[in-house]
């Protein structure tokens, strides 16, 4: 049940404020149909977090545990410190939705835009650090809808309540606490 809570809750933090946040926001104002860009989100973050997950689970498979350790703890650590950087929106990502709809935008532009992002790396950090994959890429597609659903509906109403720095602050807390749990090996103390 841990992989699935600790990965939810790190990437509904991390994702407030993130690029494909912002794109959510866009999105929803320029086409307002709620149903299809929620849609597309989901498929976009399910096939993009599948393949980080199966990443992960290669890597555990692949390295030693002692190896892995220092890899993870040092990656939970530079997670920490990317999640202190604000996210640019790049304009061009929505430019797709004049060609495939407003769902087939959606999924292009958010499965693109989460190639390489911070919550793509860190799910495949975490399916390497709690070798359960499938818990993983469930609670990190759960925190990024926690995250993005409400962005469609309340568009920059609520982007301009939210303490932006303070919630990535407490995004970066956790990761560094992963990051320094791993590389003291605390994690062998609680199975993973």
């Amino acid at each position: 049940m841990e992989p699935f809570l600790v990965s939810t809750g790190v990437v509904a933090l991390a994702e407030i404020g993130d690029k494909t946040q912002l794109l959510a926001f866009l999105l929803a104002a320029r086409f307002k149909k709620p149903l299809p860009i929620i849609l597309g989100i989901l498929v976009a973050t399910i096939a993009n977090h599948s393949l980080a997950g199966a990443l992960g689970a290669w890597i555990t498979a692949t390295i030693s545990p002692e190896v892995l350790r220092w890899v993870l703890g040092l990656s939970f650590i530079g997670m920490a410190i990317w999640t202190l950087i604000p996210d640019k929106f790049e304009a061009e990502e929505t430019q797709i939705a004049q060609k495939f709809g407003v769902f087939g935008a959606t999924l292009i532009t958010f499965f693109l835009a989460e190639m390489g992002d911070k919550t793509q790396i860190a799910t495949v950090a975490m399916a390497a650090h709690y070798s359960a994959p499938l818990m993983v890429v469930i609670g990190t597609t759960l925190g990024m809808m926690i995250a993005d659903v409400p962005a469609v509906f309340v568009g920059d109403k609520l982007a301009n309540k939210i303490p932006m720095k303070l919630v990535h602050s407490i995004a970066a807390a956790i990761f560094a606490m992963l990051g320094v749990a791993t590389l003291f090996g605390a994690g062998a103390k609680f199975g993973f």
